[in-house]
This record gives structure tokens, C-alpha cells and sequence, in this order.
């Protein structure tokens, strides 16, 4: 295949930006950070709409999961930046004395990344502000699937960032595929398992460093302890929200066999609580990102026992929220991550077969219990291994930058968010300054008997 030469031209550019060493001055970067900020702020109306044409998103959730998020993620940097950058000295080991030993936080160069589709301004641009709080330069492709607003991102960044210091490239799987032959000092990469994949591949291929955030099935388990009206508005919401495209979002829900009826009751009021008796009407209720993936949702309700809802317009993108009843672990849409509005309700009985059912899949991104049994809820969740999760709530974790957000296994690899990010994209790099006055002799060759004494003290002093 014959590389893009516009992608190639531009990233050219950016290795040589980023060797002038402008991207290593700290205000430099709080100025673009600031200029960035401002540009976001400005430009709140053009988000919005863009939003709304791409996802059919309502008004709260536009401006809370991204617009909020993103200008909370940029407030954090801005103020953290200087103590995160500072060069940190450390304790030297006796063999070095007298030193001083130093980490220095530096760059990795020129990153690309790639964005998706589902929170399309919030997830292009989180990447990128920890790739430029950290010194980096951003090669950006967001989704072709919300081109609305990938225009939008295209004119906010060209207001705040020459092209070599952040480009954004429209286009579609070719684009990207030609992005990924060229040799980057960095990759982030969000979407599917399956992009995933083939993205670590190229990045392998050049020793390319990576963080990939991809997502799982994310159960949902509801014991019989646990607040039935509080659980199910929660697990509602999360599952609800954006149509379900979420990759934290419940995929399944395990619920302990006598508060099934209960929970399942529970959920349908809240729906129709949150998006009244036709979802289709209601404003707070978004739309599928395309018809190829309301098409997909539809040929996984075929057969499925639809407790609630079931409903479709396809050429409309809409598939209402719905509940369905499921048996067995061979069911069709117990086989991948949903990424919809269709929510499997499993019963178990025994809490073993808990174990077993998370055990059966992947490792993912999200896990969610939901109990008054604190010791039993914090004992699952120290069990599995997951990405991220919550006690008795969904979804929000994400929002705290102090905690690191990113996958394990076949949900991801590597994390982000607050200072996670800008370690994301540092090379933590270290060096020891020594004097000339102190130089015994017993640590060169030839040894002969000042060995023994030097093991004595080694030994001594570790």
C-alpha cells in the first residue's frame, strides 16, 4: 500500500516542530492549553448543534458528558501542569555517593490519535490535551461518523494550534489505515476491540508505544440487599444514556432470583419516568449513530424474549430502551459488547454462579455491584479484574480525574485522565550527576582483595 503523502507531509512537519524544542517550554503549553479553553468556551453553540445532527443528543447530556468534561479536564491541567512537569529529585543508592538522582518528566514526540464516534467532541479532544500538557505534538482523526462535529474540532484547533503542533485529518478507514503505516513516537487509540487489534499491530511494527481504550461486556450485579428504586433509576440512566452507546455502560445486569420481578418493574417505571411512554417523542432520549447500527440492534432482538420496549425505526435510527429475559450464555447478544439500548436481565440463584458468569468473558472495562452488603460488594470487586467500577452507582466514576481511566486485557491497555494522562505521554526519563573528589579505588579492576570488604558493606547498606 502507498503511504499518504499529505499525512506523511504533515507529520514530517511536527517531527521538525517538535525538534525546534517549542513544545518543551511549560508556558508554551499553558498558553495553547489556556487559548484552547477559551476557544471551547466560544464556541459552546457550534458544539452543541453539532452534537445534536450527528447523535440526536439532548441538551444536558451534550453540555455534561462533553463539553463539561472536556473544560474540567483542561481546568485540572492548567493548574497542575508545573508541579506535574517539575523535574523530581530522588534518594541515591550508596554505590553513587555522593549524586544526585533525577526524573525528568520529557515527551515522546510526535502522537496520533484516533477518535470515536459515540462521545466524539470529549473523547478527541481528552487525549489530546494530556498529549499537549505533556510536550507532545497531535496528529488528531476523529470519527467519521460524526462529521458535524469533527468540522468543529477541525476549526477550533486550527484557531489555537499551528498545524505542526496539532492537525486535525478527516476521513475514514483508509485514512487511518494510511496514518498507521507511519512510524509515531505515540498512539491512542479509542474504539472497538477488532480496530483495536489492528492497531496494535502497526504500532508494533515500529516498537510504537500505545494506549488502547476498547470496552467489554460490563455486568451489572443486584443482589438481594440492594435499594431496588435507587438501583434501577442508576442503572437506567447508564444504560439509557446516549442510546446506550456508552463503553461503561451496563451491558448485562445479574440479579439475585428473588428481586428479579422487583428490579425489572422497577426498571420499566424509570424508563418511562425518563423518556415518557413513546422514548421516539422524547428529547432526552438520542439516536443511534447510523442506520448500519440500528439494523444491527434490530437482528439482535430477533427471537429474544422482549420484556419491555422492542420497538424500532431504523432509516429514523431509533431503537426504544428495552428490557429482555435471558437463559443461557449462548444467546446471541450475550456474545459481545451490545453497545445499545437493549438490556439482557440475567437470574441467578447460588452467588457462585456469579463468579461464573463474569469468569466466562473478558476482562471489562467497566464492573458495577449493587448491595447494601458492604463487605460482600467490596470483596467482588478486589476479586475481578475490570478497568474501572462502582458500588451502587454506574458510570460516573469516569468523571474523577484523580482516578486512572483505561481497560485491562481485551478491554484496553493503558489509562488516562488528570495526571494519568500526562504520564500517558511522558517519558519518564532519569540521570544521575556525580562529583570527581570521591573515587575509590577498590571499585575498579584489578580487585584482588578489596572485593570481599566491598560485598561486606554492599551488604551493609542495602
Amino acid at each position: 500500500m502507498i503511504k499518504d503523502n499529505a499525512s506523511m507531509l504533515i507529520k514530517n512537519k511536527q517531527s521538525d516542530f517538535f525538534k525546534n524544542g517549542e513544545t518543551l517550554h511549560i508556558n508554551n503549553r499553558l498558553k495553547r492549553l489556556k487559548a484552547l479553553k477559551k476557544s471551547v468556551n466560544a464556541h459552546e453553540t457550534e458544539i452543541s448543534s453539532a452534537l445534536k445532527k450527528d447523535l440526536g443528543k439532548p441538551a444536558v447530556e451534550i453540555w455534561l458528558a462533553e463539553i463539561y468534561i472536556v473544560l474540567d479536564e483542561l481546568n485540572n491541567v492548567i493548574k497542575n501542569l508545573q508541579f506535574w512537569a517539575k523535574p523530581k529529585r530522588v534518594k541515591g543508592k550508596w554505590l553513587n555517593t555522593p549524586s544526585k538522582d533525577w526524573i525528568v518528566p520529557e515527551p515522546f514526540g510526535v502522537t496520533l490519535h484516533i477518535a470515536p464516534w459515540n462521545y466524539p467532541f470529549q473523547l478527541a479532544l481528552n487525549s489530546l490535551i494530556g498529549a499537549v500538557a505533556a510536550g507532545n505534538t497531535v496528529v488528531l482523526k476523529p470519527s467519521e461518523h460524526a462529521p458535524q462535529t469533527a468540522a468543529v474540532i477541525k476549526k477550533i484547533i486550527s484557531e489555537v494550534f499551528p498545524e505542526t503542533w496539532v492537525a486535525v485529518v478527516q476521513g475514514g478507514p483508509k485514512t487511518a489505515e494510511n496514518l498507521l503505516q507511519l512510524r509515531w513516537d505515540y498512539i491512542f487509540f479509542t474504539g472497538g476491540i477488532k480496530v483495536g487489534k489492528l492497531v496494535a499491530k502497526a504500532a508494533a511494527a515500529h516498537l510504537t508505544p500505545i494506549t488502547l481504550e476498547l470496552g467489554g461486556k460490563n455486568p451489572c450485579i443486584v443482589d438481594q440487599t440492594a435499594n431496588i428504586k435507587v438501583s434501577a433509576r442508576r442503572i437506567a440512566w447508564g444504560k439509557y444514556m446516549n442510546c446506550g452507546q456508552i463503553c461503561m455502560s451496563p451491558d448485562y445486569v445479574l440479579v439475585q432470583k428473588s428481586k428479579s420481578e422487583a428490579l425489572i418493574t422497577a426498571l420499566k417505571s424509570e424508563i418511562v419516568r425518563m423518556y415518557g411512554e413513546d422514548p421516539m417523542k422524547s428529547e432526552d432520549y438520542a439516536r443511534l449513530v447510523h442506520e448500519k447500527h440500528a439494523t444491527a440492534m434490530v437482528n439482535l432482538l430477533e427471537g429474544q424474549d422482549i420484556l419491555y420496549g422492542g420497538k424500532y425505526d431504523v432509516q429514523n435510527r431509533y431503537v426504544a430502551p428495552t428490557i429482555i429475559s435471558v437463559n443461557n450464555l449462548d444467546n446471541i447478544i450475550m456474545q459481545d459488547e451490545i453497545f445499545g439500548p437493549i438490556l439482557p436481565i440475567l437470574i441467578y440463584d447460588n452467588e457462585n454462579e456469579i463468579d461464573q458468569i463474569i469468569q466466562h468473558y473478558d476482562k471489562p472495562l467497566s464492573f458495577y455491584v449493587f448491595s447494601e452488603r458492604k463487605k460482600w460488594a467490596n470483596k467482588l470487586m478486589k476479586k475481578h479484574s475490570y478497568g474501572g467500577g462502582m458500588i451502587n452507582d454506574v458510570i460516573v466514576y469516569f468523571t474523577n480525574q484523580r482516578l486512572p481511566f483505561g481497560g485491562v486485557g481485551n478491554s484496553g491497555v493503558g489509562c488516562y485522565h488528570g495526571k494519568y494522562s500526562f504520564n500517558t505521554f511522558t517519558h519518564l526519563k532519569s540521570y544521575v550527576e556525580r562529583t570527581t573528589w570521591f573515587d575509590p579505588i577498590q571499585r575498579y579492576a584489578p580487585y584482588g582483595k578489596s572485593f570481599p570488604l566491598l560485598q561486606k558493606i554492599l551488604r551493609f547498606f542495602s
